[in-house]
């Protein structure tokens, strides 16, 4: 592994533990408690906050409300939206902002009711309700779902590269076997009304429910609540904070969209991942954690080979025979349970830093024997179609 300039950290991390909130409970309530328990972990208070970060999910006008309703005044302020990906984006914001000397200290929050709001996530089209745009015009009229679109990247995959549904299987598989481990994911399952909250086998996913053909029942995500909130601060602040500081050292981002000659089996993150990795001066291989957006097994698939982990196409061979556990050899997936068993709440990007910094903390309920490398990969968008992909590289102090 290379050397690297070490600038900005995470330094404070929280998670809200509930997937089905009390009722009355807000998004922006969520955000709130959400960031009071970051910054606490970090030990800081509201007045050391100098960088918001937010992607609009608390309602309003993120950048000219929220400041004002968390009460510090910002010398950045940075609402890049672009889904799922949106807190990779903005935590390689927060890292160049730092290192140039824009802010000191970052917020980034998260806060979703998407169950309690019964938000049918994935039978919904790519671009909603409301007044004609130049996307729908083109797509709407085909019934296009959310979940089509990665129901039809599984199919080309498996035409193109031979990938069965028992290798997409084994990432649910990996997926439950950590989420057993973490009690508030368990709860999450309890509380959603899953069949069963144990480990399942490769056969109990390929046998679930057909849903969007090859995609089964418990190859797609839950529709959960939830939230959190990740505080990342300049080396000076870090070194001074209550827990061991969680290194940012690379990011990338990239979009893909339809064009004639595309390959919908390649993602965005086959342009995020050099440029992260590049910054980082790490390889794939030398990682210990990789978590990776999981909206649905596919999704996984796909992007572990384009952040380099195997080559194109070979990524069902890669993630068959259990090796994406935490306590088999090489790198684990999506050690809190993922968005298939912990929690899926609309935008998933921020856990996927969370339970990173988790990991390199020593402190996740399913943790990898001497973790050092991560990965945080958050897609947005929808695979099949438009999406962008946001890369960081994190690493243990």
């Amino acid at each position: 592994m290379a050397s690297q300039t070490r600038e900005a950290a995470i330094v404070g991390l929280y998670e809200y533990p509930l997937r089905k909130v009390e009722p009355g409970t807000t998004a922006l309530r969520i955000k709130t408690d959400s960031a009071a328990k970051a910054l606490a972990d970090a030990g800081l208070s509201w007045k050391d906050v100098d960088g918001l970060y937010d992607a609009g999910d608390g309602g309003g006008y993120a950048g000219l409300e929220l400041a004002s309703y968390f009460g510090f005044k910002p010398n950045v302020i940075d609402t890049s939206a672009t889904g799922g990906s949106s807190y990779e984006v903005q935590a390689a914001h927060a890292m160049r902002d730092i290192a140039a000397g824009k802010c000191k200290v970052a917020l980034l929050t998260y806060g979703s009711t998407a169950h309690s709001q019964a938000r049918a996530i994935g039978t919904g089209g790519g671009t909603g309700a409301g007044a004609p745009n130049w996307i729908g015009n083109m797509e709407d009229s085909w019934g296009q779902t959310l979940i089509a679109n990665y129901a039809l990247v599984a199919h080309r995959h498996m035409h193109q590269y031979g990938t069965t549904p028992e290798q997409l299987a084994e990432i649910s598989v990996a997926t439950r076997a950590h989420a057993v481990r973490n009690p508030e994911a368990v709860k999450a399952m309890e509380d959603l009304g899953f069949v069963g909250t144990g480990e399942v086998s490769i056969q109990d996913v390929v046998e679930s429910r057909m849903i969007a053909d090859p995609l089964t029942l418990l190859q797609c995500c839950m529709v959960s609540d939830g939230g959190g909130a990740l505080v990342i601060a300049a080396r000076d602040v870090a070194r001074g904070c209550k827990k061991p500081p969680v290194w940012l050292l690379g990011g990338g981002e990239a979009t893909a969209y339809p064009e004639n000659n595309r390959d919908i089996t390649i993602s965005a993150a086959a342009q995020s991942a050099p440029a992260a990795f590049g910054e980082a001066g790490v390889t794939a291989d030398e990682l210990d954690i990789a978590m990776i957006y999981d909206s649905f097994t596919i999704t996984v698939l796909t992007i572990l080979e384009d952040l380099g982990f195997c080559k194109k196409g070979e990524g069902g061979a890669f993630v068959s025979g259990g090796r994406l556990r935490w306590d088999t050899p090489g790198v684990a997936l999506n050690t809190d349970g993922g968005g298939l068993s912990s929690n899926h709440p609309g935008m998933r990007g921020l856990f996927l830093l969370l339970e990173a910094g988790r990991q390199l903390r020593g402190e996740s309920t399913s943790q990898k024997q001497g973790a050092k490398l991560a990965v945080a990969h958050g897609n947005g968008g929808m695979l099949g179609t438009r999406h962008v992909a946001g890369t960081v590289i994190l690493a243990a102090d």
